[in-house]
Order: structure tokens, then C-alpha cells, then sequence
């Protein structure tokens, strides 16, 4: 795959990392309630999610899902859900410090692995917008991977730059950064359940 190709696929997809999402609507409450370290398993978390989808789109099976109606609804309706029962078990959590634990650092990596797993929008770029940068030539599948490790790299930037920000909120501005990531992850269920 050639550098310019996965650098115009950057370009294209800097946009849609920008929009603020699932990812740093968690990564604003866990940073801010937990502190840096918690950037970490949100990053991760997120880019594994990517991976998932490049494999899936690499090998055929997203398309499959994504021409059976039932299939597209079913794992559109399922991330809704996910995303709607994660911004109300926000909502209901006190912002209050606590130290980061390896549970904490596990369930917030399932978080976001989760949320960008049955993000159906996440699979269509690996269908719509990145096939425009593949090479007809080469094999699909490592040029998939190759286009998910350039977008995770791109996005663990775009979180990191977040992170020292969201690290100095007072203690007076966490519980409306709680709302708030609460108030994103239920709205974009709602976006993502009407499709």
C-alpha cells in the first residue's frame, strides 16, 4: 500500500475523529473522574474496536452484514442499547475522584471496545470509505489492517491531546463533565437507533 494512499485516508478520516463520539465522550468521564492512566484502556479499547472492523471488512463479513437488513439492524439496534444503558449508568454516577483499579482499566477497555464494535457508522468506513484507498493489486486484508493501525494512531493523538485537559477539571466541573459525557453517549443511541 503506497504512503500517499493511507495519508489521503487520514485526511479523509480526520473529520469523523474530530466529531466528538463514544470514544471521547468515555474517555472525558474516565479521565476526569479517574484520572490519566484511565486514557489508556479507553485508547486501547477503541482502537482495538478498529481492528475488529478492518478484519471483518478484510475478510467479507461486514459486507455480508451489512447487505442483510435483518443482520444491520439487529447490531444497530444491539449498539443503541449499549450505548443508551452506558450514558444512563453515567448519568447515574457520582464524578466523584477514585483511584484507577485493573478492574476499572478492564471494564472501561470492554467499554470501548464495545462501543466501537457495535458502532455500525465504524464498520461503514471500513466498507464505503476505505475501499477508495485500497490497491486493486494487493491483498485486501493487510491493507485493511494497515488503514486501522494509520486511524488508531491518528485517534490515540486526538486522545492524548484531550487527556492533560481533561485531567486538570476541578472538582466543581466534574460532576457537569459526568452529565455531559451522559447526555453524548445517550444521544448518539439515540442517533445510531434511528439510523
Amino acid at each position: 500500500m503506497r504512503p500517499l494512499s493511507v495519508l489521503a485516508y487520514l485526511l479523509a478520516v480526520a473529520p469523523l475523529i474530530a466529531t466528538p463520539g463514544t470514544s471521547l465522550a468515555l474517555l472525558t468521564h474516565r479521565v476526569s473522574t479517574d484520572g490519566r492512566r484511565a486514557a489508556a484502556p479507553v485508547i486501547l479499547g477503541t482502537a482495538t474496536g478498529l481492528y475488529v472492523h478492518a478484519a471483518l471488512a478484510g475478510l467479507g463479513l461486514s459486507a455480508l452484514v451489512m447487505r442483510s437488513s435483518e443482520a444491520f439492524t439487529a447490531i444497530r439496534l444491539a449498539g443503541a442499547l449499549y450505548l443508551l444503558a452506558l450514558g444512563i449508568r453515567t448519568w447515574r454516577t457520582r464524578a466523584l475522584p477514585r483511584p484507577a483499579t485493573p478492574r476499572t482499566d478492564r471494564s472501561t477497555y470492554r467499554q470501548a471496545l464495545l462501543g466501537n464494535v457495535l458502532n455500525p457508522k465504524a464498520a461503514s468506513i471500513f466498507l464505503t470509505l476505505a475501499p477508495q484507498f485500497l490497491s486493486p493489486t494487493a491483498p485486501v486484508l493487510p491493507q485493511f489492517l494497515t488503514l486501522a493501525t494509520a486511524q488508531a494512531l491518528l485517534l490515540t493523538v486526538w486522545l492524548l491531546l484531550w487527556t492533560p485537559l481533561l485531567t486538570r477539571t476541578t472538582p466543581t466541573l466534574r460532576p457537569y463533565l459526568t452529565r455531559l459525557t451522559a447526555a453524548t453517549l445517550i444521544t448518539t443511541a439515540v442517533h445510531t437507533a434511528a439510523g
